[in-house]
């Protein structure tokens, strides 16, 4: 869904909340769900800029929590964050790895859209492993715990013109019933399931454009660069718009281990 480019386009957090597909509603949702009970610790694997998992802090004020993301960016965003919302003592961030960050159970776990850790490198555009990742997230799950479990899906049969802007593959995705006999096969209990809806991604989507916008607005018409960014933003849009809006879905799964 992303286009490389060596342009320094403004970051993501600054048209987006979520980095997923997710409403205000959903994410009060996930967070209740994650803090009462309140938890002693709280993990997030790949955490993006850490907005779940402060709001989670914020909810439950006892909790500590760590944020992993290999992103470096996205770290020092939501260590600043952290420090700004008065809650840098409860919360570490690392930029690293997932796998790196094994070992450390929690009460209460995050992973959305971050299943590639433990499955081949994007890059190889091999379906995504999601065996491998609820195995994985099963040990990082103390006895009794909690997990919010989101993942992309297929939300309807594949057709060229949605996989071309992906990976190009039928079965680089499960549907939500196939990712939920996993779910029961990793040992999970779901206490909910539900999809993120068309205006969830329409608005993830926008957002997602956004930093080609704010670059155009910042930048004259006739930019050496102006051209590129403009096509950046056209294909984005089409890739979604003709391609895999209504077919690409996230499923988001509250989970107890």
């Amino acid at each position: 869904m992303t286009h490389s480019t060596s342009l320094e386009l403004p970051p993501l957090y600054e048209s987006l909340t979520w980095l997923t597909p997710l409403s205000e509603e959903r994410a009060a949702h996930l967070v209740a769900f994650l803090s009462d009970p309140a938890p002693d610790e709280v993990l997030d694997m790949g955490c993006g800029w850490g907005e779940l998992l402060l709001r989670v802090l914020a909810s439950a004020p006892e909790a500590r929590g760590r944020g992993v993301d290999r992103a470096s960016a996205f770290i020092e965003r939501a260590r600043q964050q952290a420090l700004t919302r008065g809650l840098l003592d409860r919360a570490t961030f690392d930029s690293m790895l997932g796998l790196e960050a094994q070992g450390r159970p929690a009460h209460a776990v995050i992973c959305i859209g971050a299943s590639q850790i433990w499955g081949p490198p994007v890059e190889d555009a091999q379906p995504l492993d999601y065996a491998a990742a609820l195995r994985a997230l099963r040990s990082l799950v103390l006895p009794g715990g909690r997990l919010v479990y989101g993942e992309a899906i297929w939300s309807a049969t594949p057709h060229p013109a949605a996989t071309a802007p992906l990976a190009g593959r039928d079965d680089e995705y499960l549907t939500e019933d196939g990712l939920r006999e996993q779910i029961l096969a990793a040992g999970f209990e779901v206490v909910t399931q539900d999809q993120a809806s068309a205006q969830e991604w329409d608005d993830f989507e926008a957002g997602f454009r956004g930093r080609f916008t704010r670059w155009l607005e910042a930048h004259e018409a006739d930019h050496p660069a102006a051209e590129q960014v403009r096509r950046q933003y056209e294909e984005q849009r089409a890739a979604y718009e003709e391609g895999y809006r209504g077919v690409l879905g996230m499923a988001y799964f509250c989970l107890r281990g």
